[in-house]
């Protein structure tokens, strides 16, 4: 059975997060920039900048992300963090139906996952979101939001899945404040009880 631990995105981790991240799906272009940037920011940008705005946000800290490690090598990233820094979230007509405030600092969102081809099918998405809610909770969040994808609903592409799939929150003790389209959920967790 391998060993699986996760630790925070921090600058020594860099090398290890840019593995994360290229191991299939939009992670290698991405860099995990996608909610942080609005869309005509995202699109000025080249994969080289992109890579450079994770570098500085994993040096300035506080961590943006956590790394699933298999065994020792980097297989799975997760961000979470305060929904106020992912400028994009408020942004996206279908989160809109969230019942947070948008500049409410103590509401975090998970809203990106990744996991390497040949670490799929382990439960790290699972294992992530666990330690997603521990890091949110540390941190002082009030509440936890996702944007997960409901497989029952429309089947998806690996590369679509990236915002999580909805029975793995549901499974951690997540609810569903709304329906903004039939297969996206918007679902939240109360940390503070």
């Amino acid at each position: 059975m391998p060993t699986i631990t996760i630790e925070p995105a921090t600058a020594d981790r860099f090398s290890d997060a840019e593995h994360a991240l290229t191991g299939g799906g939009d992670g290698a272009s991405c860099q995990c920039q996608w909610w942080m940037l609005t869309n005509k920011d995202f699109n000025a940008t080249s994969r080289e900048e992109r890579e450079d705005r994770l570098k500085s946000e994993l040096t300035s800290g506080p961590p943006p992300a956590l790394i699933a490690y298999v065994d020792g090598e980097a297989a799975g990233w997760v961000r979470v963090g305060p929904r106020t820094a992912q400028v994009r979230l408020a942004r996206t007509r279908t989160y809109a139906a969230s019942p947070q405030p948008w500049d409410d600092e103590n509401v975090w969102a998970v809203s990106c996952f990744a996991v390497r081809r040949e670490h799929r099918g382990q439960g790290l998405n699972a294992r992530l979101l666990e330690a997603a809610i521990d890091y949110a909770r540390q941190s002082g969040a009030r509440i936890l939001e996702a944007y997960p994808v409901d497989t029952d609903i429309e089947k998806k592409s690996t590369s679509e899945l990236y915002h999580g799939v909805l029975s793995t929150f549901e499974a951690a003790g997540f609810h569903e404040v709304a329906r903004p389209k039939p297969s996206i959920a918007i679902v939240e967790l109360e940390l503070t009880n």
